[in-house]
């Protein structure tokens, strides 16, 4: 006999809407007055419940056609503590109540059970307050002969319980409501009784709108299971808004008929109850967001983890329930909580701060987002300068209509309270290494793979940590294969990666980031830390914040490019493409481009790029102003791409900002005023040029070619590029081919030509430029462009030296690292301080990495470097660039392997 849906609230047609606003017929079969978050519809039945049956026939009492007029009820006496708690929390509780109707027959003399979601003193309170004022009988009476055994007339269903997902591990005996078994069955020993179950929805503060209170918001109703003592705040702040909703009552007789075994009957009418609380809570607060609570079941059900799982049992020699809590514990962990009313409140709490210490936050190319998102899984991927970064970004996608993404964060951020606001901001966390830890590293890559497929935006930063030089780091794929791969697992919603550049003029971590690039360990953070320093942020002044939006990166354009045989199907974890390695490299590498282009130059960009260009970062007024109109002569004359921004202000206002915010120091003279930078300053701002360095490239590479040489050709200059380009390329994250670099080249040279830092000679291909003789202003202008570029070749210098200096097959590629950043510390130590990324190991791995792809090195069987003849041509052109005493002074100090072993420095 196929089973019937014992309650009589089906879900309306799709498309359909009330035939008022103030009496539309509810899913619950009775009428509801209109209210703003509501809705005018539930949503449909989920997948597996049973289908609704037709109304019952008049006289039942379950006809969900229209409410009928309620009946007179006897008093009853409720018992003395009901009656005293109920009149403490009179005061406190407004109940509206839903449909306004009474929705009982009157004429029906069969008792009534009410049906609550969840057991609670303050439920029981509020649906005894409805009832009476209702004018229905009271739940805390109890039901003729007492069915429930309880002496009261409602009950509640019970939790799900998780032990079915335990491997190997028997559910808990008790899968069903007590009360409602116990019921069923006195209707079946007692042919004469006919109970009425009538579901009854209580909602304490209903979904909160944006000009909510931040302590209501913060406390009202939503999905989580909450305790006694944030329930009894939510019922002090938000108990005047309390929502209480009647469903059509249900007759259990009629239920109890169907002829159904008892255990299918009771499982059957909970499973209904269950999806009808559902449709009702999703109705007025909105859908589930406990993403925390539903993708860890998800997780742990996942077969890739059910295997891990069972690896980890046998290779700890346990049972298998104590390898899952493993697993259940580390998916808590990662797992993010969104929360609706923290992320409401933090936007009530940000947004004064935000104001107070910035001088506003500025935000371009977000509409172009909101036009290519749609149908897209977004992936957002910032640069990362600063712990405001996922804050500021969440804060601004919030304010302008865009669902907050779920953020990966380090594990170090899951602090007391804060670690717990993060995560119900969105935050995910995620441990720094999973090597040797693969049950951790498959509940993490499945949690991420949930996120993916079930379409929610994400948020993580492919560099891994913050930057402490300015420049964008080199990115780690990790994160970029798991959502590859999460995507080719199940290739349905295209993915689109949104690379987001986001400005400082003023960094809150920036006396930290000068403590670490001076040799100091970086501190762990703590609550404690971050208390203390919330006064001297909220005193000080951090400028203005620019947040860019970059050009999208697709990954099906990337897949048709590096994955052409890929036919579109499924592939499994199993599986291990050849081109998935290659793919991620470029997808990561073509992001790190894309957040390059969409650059902001703000007033402290220009300054910096220009003071630190002098040895002692100062400048006469005069020269500093020419200097910036320089700066934003060429990004204008040839934009580095449609995403990038550049400050309107004029030099003298930027100057102003510049001393406003207390960056540059004013010296009054006769001659005309000074303005420098201090010591620790100067390194600080040697941060905010490396942010824009790239945009200079073309101006600075120029500049660099005429350091040291009176003239050169054009066709000179265009072949010293070309040949030095591909590093350039690869440390700055730049977006043009090499013949594309070669006609910037020419164009600049140009506008050099016209602002007359070059003077020209000769016509077409024997052109040949020269600067001016002498100390002029030109000669000066022209020094200080290149400056931006000069220490990247001192370094490629630094390393041809010292592989020339050692030999082919001397040194391995680590070894020559060690010695590379030896001897820049050196140099910079004897002479001339450089700034902190002169030295950092990284830039000088790239380079190594890049003179092998170019085979101008390739290791021997011993992993020991060779190479010919074309590495004496390459350092010979680096001779064109660099003046003979550099030379001479990089050649002294480069070390030989056998000399410097015992001092080698550490690997990071």
């Amino acid at each position: 006999m196929p089973e019937q849906n014992p309650l009589p609230f089906p879900a309306p047609e799709p498309g359909t809407a009330p035939a008022s606003p103030q009496s539309a017929p509810t899913p619950d079969g009775a009428a509801s007055q209109a209210s703003p978050g509501a809705g005018t519809a539930a949503p449909a039945d989920p997948p597996g419940t049973d289908a609704m049956p037709p109304a019952a026939p008049p006289g039942t009492g379950a006809s969900p056609a229209s409410p009928l007029p309620a009946r007179p009820q006897p008093p009853a006496r409720r018992p003395v503590w009901a009656r005293l708690l109920g009149w403490l929390a009179d005061p406190w509780l407004e109940l509206k109540l839903e449909p306004t109707d009474r929705p009982l027959a009157h004429d029906d003399p069969r008792p009534i059970c009410y049906v609550l979601e969840d057991y609670g003193l303050s439920n029981a309170l509020i649906l005894d307050k409805a009832c009476r004022q209702a004018g229905l009988p009271s739940p805390l009476v109890p039901l003729p002969g007492d069915p429930l055994g309880r002496k009261r007339a409602y009950l509640a269903l019970s939790r799900r319980n998780a032990a079915p997902l335990i491997p190997d591990q028997r559910p808990a005996a008790r899968t069903h409501s007590d009360s409602l078994a116990r019921l069923l069955q006195a209707h079946r020993a007692d042919p004469a009784l006919d109970v009425r179950l009538v579901p009854v929805s209580i909602f304490v503060g209903r979904a909160p709108d944006r000009h909510s209170g931040w302590f209501s918001v913060l406390f009202s109703e939503n999905w989580a299971i909450v305790g006694r003592f944030r329930r009894l705040l939510a019922i002090l702040l938000n108990g005047r808004d309390t929502q209480v909703r009647f469903a059509a009552p249900v007759s259990l007789r009629e239920t109890v008929a169907e002829g159904l075994p008892p255990e299918r009957t009771v499982r059957k009418l909970q499973r209904v109850l269950r999806a009808h609380f559902r449709r009702i809570r999703a109705a007025v607060i909105g859908p589930d967001l406990s993403t925390r609570r539903l993708l860890v079941n998800k997780v742990l059900a996942a077969e890739t983890v059910r295997e891990t799982i069972a690896d980890q049992a046998r290779r700890d020699g346990g049972k298998p329930a104590e390898a899952w809590r493993k697993a259940h514990a580390y998916a808590w962990e990662i797992a993010a909580d969104y929360s609706h009313p923290v992320v409401r409140s933090a936007s009530f709490v940000l947004t004064p701060i935000w104001n107070r210490i910035y001088r506003g936050v500025l935000v371009h190319h977000l509409e172009k987002l909101k036009e290519a998102a749609p149908g897209h899984e977004v992936v957002y991927v910032p640069c990362h300068r600063s712990h405001m970064d996922y804050l500021l970004l969440s804060y601004l996608l919030y304010e302008r209509g865009i669902v907050p993404p779920h953020i990966a964060a380090g594990i170090n951020l899951n602090l007391p309270v804060v670690g717990t606001i993060l995560r119900k901001g969105g935050a995910f966390f995620m441990r720094r290494s999973f090597r040797g830890n693969p049950l951790y590293s498959a509940v993490f890559t499945e949690y991420v793979a949930q996120l993916v497929s079930g379409g929610y935006s994400l948020e993580y930063f492919i560099e891994g940590g913050r930057s402490r030089t300015g420049r964008l780091l080199q990115p780690k794929g990790g994160m970029i294969a798991m959502t590859v791969r999460a995507y080719l697992r199940q290739p349905i919603r295209p993915v689109l990666f949104q690379p987001v550049y986001i400005g400082y003029e003023k960094l809150m971590e920036g006396n930290s980031y000068l403590d670490e690039l001076s040799g100091k360990p970086k501190e762990k953070e703590s609550i404690w830390s971050l208390l203390w320093g919330i006064p001297k942020v909220l005193r000080s002044n951090y400028g203005q914040v620019v947040v860019n939006f970059g050009e999208p990166v697709r990954l099906d354009e990337v897949l048709a490019e590096r994955a052409p045989d890929w036919d579109g199907r499924p592939v499994s974890e199993d599986e291990k493409p050849s081109w998935l390695a290659g793919t991620v490299e470029a997808l990561a590498q073509k992001i790190q481009v894309n957040v390059n282009g969409a650059a902001d130059v703000n007033p402290i960009n220009l300054l910096a790029l220009a003071l630190l260009s002098t040895p002692k970062h100062a400048m006469g007024e005069g020269d500093l102003l020419a200097q910036i109109w320089l700066s934003k002569t060429l990004l204008a004359e040839l934009p580095y791409s449609d995403r990038c921004t550049v400050t309107p202000h004029s030099p003298e206002e930027i100057i102003a900002h510049g001393e406003e915010i207390g960056v540059l120091n004013r010296i009054p003279h006769p001659l005309g005023d000074v303005l420098s930078v201090d010591g620790d300053k100067a390194v600080l701002l040697s941060y905010f040029r490396n942010n824009v360095v790239h945009l200079f490239t073309t101006s600075s590479w120029i500049a660099c070619c005429f350091q040291h040489n009176r003239r050169m050709s054009r066709r000179t200059l265009a072949r010293l590029g070309r040949t030095l380009y591909p590093f350039l390329q690869a440390e700055l994250f730049l977006p043009w081919s090499e013949d594309e670099f070669a006609v910037r080249v020419e164009h600049i040279a140009d506008v050099f030509v016209r602002e007359g830092l070059l003077l020209q000679e000769g016509e077409d291909e024997d052109r040949v430029l020269h600067r001016n003789q002498g100390q002029s202003d030109e000669v000066f202008r022209l020094r200080a462009i290149g400056h931006t570029l000069q220490q990247a070749f001192e370094r490629y210098y630094i390393a041809i030296s010292v592989l020339v200096k050692n030999g082919p097959g001397t040194l391995g590629a680590a070894e020559l690292e060690s010695l590379c950043q030896l001897a820049a510390q050196r140099l910079s130590l004897l002479y001339a301080p450089a700034a902190p990324e002169f030295f950092d190991r990284s830039l000088f791995r790239g380079f190594i990495q890049k003179l092998r792809e170019l085979r101008l090195v390739w290791p021997d069987q011993n992993s020991k470097l060779l190479f010919d003849d074309r590495l004496d041509v390459w350092a010979k052109d680096a001779k064109l660039i660099l003046g003979r005493e550099l030379r001479h002074t990089i050649e002294r100090v480069s070390p030989e392997a056998a000399r410097s072993e015992p001092e080698a420095a550490p690997a990071d």
